[in-house]
């Protein structure tokens, strides 16, 4: 067998994989831009490959002689449409393409994410044999990347893994709420209907995306006449789908407080408060954590989904509580100085 390689290595879920992939005995390289950002995964034990999935030579490079590769490089906030498409598409049409050069192709596990599928609109939890409805930049382009992947099912072995939201140690996208809810005691709520959401830890995702490059079907090639089916994707979720004024008192119950206040905010609200995100962070030439797209997600619905499949087929299961993932980050941040 031979490495294994982990694009976007240095990212929070990327450190995750690569941590529990070396614990496992494999040898890992782990594919950066930056390797000053890869330092710990290299005193870990794995080998930094530096590149860019934009490049097809430098992705050449990191690819030969490996067994599996872990596509996990990509951008969740962007200025534009072609921002995001340049690295959730193209990233993974690059990625395809050079494992599909390969005289013995690697297999490849894309994560892709929920917001690929879109907002549950009818209250049931979203199977893979649901038809992609993305309604945000991020989610289309996350779709366009997994129809980019499903262009190359005949010659590669590829499954693509959906998580949703993804919290856990280092993770800066949830620390905003945890932050809120600890030095406030409130947790802002968007809108004031009971939506519900998936979310799962890092370390649980990343046992499911491990199960997915041993066991998980693969892709098929099929006509753009040909129904889609869902074969070769997977969802990988905790099972409880608490509403978002559950998870905030669900969070502050992890950081030791007796009482967390949840307020909603009105529709309008969320969205002026994501149209004045976008404009401050093109200003400031970074995005901002709610932006005009994030608030788009955040007001269309509810986001859940079923890991049914991924149980069946892959044996997935979690092992701790949201409660326990929960207070675990919990302790993590405060432990690292980041709350």
């Amino acid at each position: 067998m031979g490495d294994v390689l982990v694009t976007g290595a240095s990212g929070f879920i990327g450190n995750h994989l690569v941590k529990r992939l070396l614990d496992l005995g494999q040898p890992v390289r782990a594919f950066v831009r930056d390797p000053a950002c890869g330092d710990r995964l290299e005193k870990c034990g794995a080998r930094l490959v530096q590149g860019d999935v934009t490049d097809r030579d430098g992705l050449r490079r990191a690819v030969s002689g490996t067994s599996v590769v872990y596509h996990l490089a990509g951008i969740t906030k962007a200025f534009t449409a072609r921002q995001y498409y340049e690295v959730n598409r193209r990233g993974v049409a690059n990625v395809s393409w050079v494992c599909a050069e390969q005289d013995s192709p690697p297999v490849l596990i894309v994560v892709s994410s929920l917001a690929a599928v879109g907002p549950t609109v009818d209250g049931r939890p979203h199977e893979e044999s649901d038809e992609p409805c993305p309604i945000s930049l991020y989610g289309r382009s996350k779709r366009s990347g997994e129809k980019a992947a499903e262009g190359y099912a005949s010659q590669i072995p590829i499954t693509i893994v959906r998580p949703p939201i993804v919290f856990g140690e280092g993770d800066k996208g949830c620390l905003e709420m945890f932050k809120t809810v600890a030095r406030s005691g409130i947790h802002p709520v968007p809108g004031y209907l009971p939506r519900h959401y998936s979310i799962i830890h890092a370390a649980d995702l990343v046992e499911a995306l491990i199960l997915a490059a041993e066991r998980g079907k693969r892709l098929c090639g099929r006509n753009a006449e040909e129904p889609y089916d869902g074969t070769g994707y997977y969802f990988a979720a905790c099972d409880e789908h608490p509403t978002y004024y559950k998870l905030g008192r669900l969070i502050g119950a992890a950081l030791g407080r007796r009482h967390t206040l949840t307020i909603p905010f009105a529709t309008p609200v969320v969205r002026a408060v994501g149209a004045f995100g976008e404009l401050a962070g093109r200003f400031r030439g970074q995005q901002s954590v709610m932006n005009w797209d994030k608030a788009r997600e955040a007001t269309a619905g509810s986001w859940i989904c079923s890991s049914q499949k991924a149980k069946q087929e892959l044996g997935f299961a979690v092992p701790c509580s949201l409660d326990d993932r929960l207070r675990q980050t919990a302790q993590w941040y405060r432990s690292a100085g980041w709350l």
